[in-house]
């Protein structure tokens, strides 16, 4: 069940294959079937075997853009994500879930055997849980993406009573647990919630604040800020507040004391050097050979340099949006060519080794500039927005407060987040409240209406025939993905999302 990873990612020699049997009998190979679970994340399987980078290595990032506005998909591979025409069986879909469920599982082997491990003395108990809050720091961000993507938000009951997804914490690794597996039922969206908390809790107490791989291992920093973003979701602002103070210190500059985290002076700094930056907090390696491949990785897929395919662009949608300062840095970190404008942040279109990008201290403080902006504190939210907006234009925000505030911010994260598939969580995540994003799924650009001349920074406005393809109504079934018709067939008592 879990296979190893290439050496260039684990810096081990690598082992063919590992039985669980075997996989945690000595100290050396519990590190390899770890990084096999950061591996599985990174590189699952897709349709007969390839690897495009589900879910973790790059499909949330192309993913969660093409289910937004912001990025215009041109060619094939999106448009049934883009037009929002999937069903039960589309594979886009379908692999998210099936290689999202495969990262909990290995994680779930990983934490069985590693208790054992300790119990029999192979390694210390600190060691161990150590080892467990990796694996349940990626069991919990595997869970959260399923539920953004397979189910309504937080918020769509007053209660979050409305159905979850099945929350997995034993391995499915012998025919009873088949079985037992097959008949789980989807719980609700609070349940689910609830136990994502209970696994980055765990994480956060028993990670370590520094070490080897500081962004692509998961670090106790990593555990906070994804439960800043899970607080979020759920609309806990206090919790947003006190979990983002534990990496916040400063009142115009920010840092973290746990991890040293801070912004980079430049917006392009946590894509010009992946693995050795400040900001990036967490992020999952590509090498020249461990990545997404020609037909799934991040620089195939949105570069337009040397070698690139550039299949996904910038939408003029969020180019000439007035919010976005014709002189701003972030204009910067693109590519300019006869058909339209793409992203520059993945630029090794050749080994394909640009990192995947999960979470960002600039994510930390807009998080928390949300959360104070929603219950009164004006004063701060505006200096942790301003901190984000201020490295890359001198036109900041003054004077603003209450939902005129909180707006300024969500549009902050659509420029920040450009190109990093963060667009789909937020409107997810507001489109109940329809206040401050789309209700529903926004309409978009179509690429056969799309004019090199419809790209005008900050004018504020799109020619209307470019956008072609009209909006979903958060009521409409399609707002939320079918669960795998294999799933569904596999466990009787699985109920389907209503429509599909």
């Amino acid at each position: 069940m879990m296979t190893s990873c290439e050496k260039e990612v684990t810096e081990l020699d690598p082992y063919d294959r590992l039985t669980e049997v075997s996989a945690f009998t000595t100290p050396e190979r519990i590190e390899l079937t770890m990084a096999g679970v950061y591996d599985a994340a990174q590189s699952g399987f897709y349709a007969g075997g390839a690897v495009r980078g589900y879910p973790f290595g790059a499909a949330h990032v192309e993913q969660g853009d093409n289910r937004g506005e912001d990025m215009l998909n041109l060619e094939a591979f999106y448009a049934i994500t883009y037009e929002s025409t999937y069903n039960a069986a589309s594979a886009n879909n379908v692999y998210h879930f099936e290689t999202l469920y495969s990262v909990i599982n290995k994680a779930n082997v990983v934490i069985e055997g590693v208790e054992g491990a300790v119990a029999n003395s192979v390694i210390s108990a600190e060691q161990g849980a150590a080892y467990v809050a990796e694996a349940r720091f990626l069991r919990a961000l595997s869970h959260h993406e399923l539920l953004v993507h397979f189910t309504r938000p937080y918020n769509h009951t007053t209660d979050a009573s409305h159905p979850g997804v099945p929350y997995r914490t034993l391995p499915v690794n012998t025919p009873e647990r088949v079985e037992e597996a097959r008949m789980q039922p989807r719980g609700t969206v609070k349940e689910a919630y609830a136990k994502v908390l209970e696994d980055l809790d765990f994480a956060e107490a028993n990670l370590p604040e520094a070490g080897s791989k500081k962004i692509s291992r998961a670090k106790k920093g990593a555990a906070i800020a994804l439960k800043s973003r899970v607080k979020l979701h759920m609309g806990d602002w206090a919790g947003v507040i006190a979990e983002g103070n534990k990496l916040i210190t400063g009142t115009e500059s920010f840092t973290s004391p746990i991890g040293g985290y801070a912004l980079t002076a430049s917006p392009e700094g946590p894509f010009a050097n992946n693995a050795s930056n400040s900001e990036s907090i967490f992020s999952f390696e590509n090498s020249a050979n461990d990545n997404a491949s020609v037909n799934g990785s991040l620089g195939q897929m949105y570069n337009a340099g040397t070698g690139g395919r550039a299949l996904v662009a910038i939408s003029p949608i969020i180019w000439n949006a007035s919010f976005w300062p014709e002189k701003d840095a972030r204009r910067a970190i693109t590519t300019s060519t006869a058909r339209a404008i793409y992203t520059n942040k993945y630029r090794d279109a050749t080994t394909q080794s640009d990192w995947s990008p999960i979470v960002r201290y600039a994510e930390v403080l807009l998080n928390v500039a949300e959360a104070e902006a929603r219950t009164g504190n004006n004063d701060r939210a505006l200096a942790l927005l301003n901190a984000v907006r201020g490295r890359s234009t001198d036109q900041l925000y003054t004077g603003i407060t209450g939902d005129e505030l909180v707006q300024a911010i969500i549009n902050e994260r659509r420029i920040e987040f450009l190109a990093e598939g963060m667009r789909w969580k937020d409107i997810h995540r507001l489109a109940k409240e329809s206040k401050f994003a789309p209700a529903g799924i926004p309409a978009k650009v179509a690429a056969a209406n799309l004019k090199r001349e419809d790209y005008v920074a900050a004018s504020g406005t799109v020619r209307p025939d470019a956008i072609k393809i009209a909006a979903i109504p958060y009521e409409d079934f399609r707002f939320i993905w079918p669960l795998p018709i294999s799933e569904t067939s596999a466990n009787p008592i699985l109920e389907q999302n209503p429509g599909y």
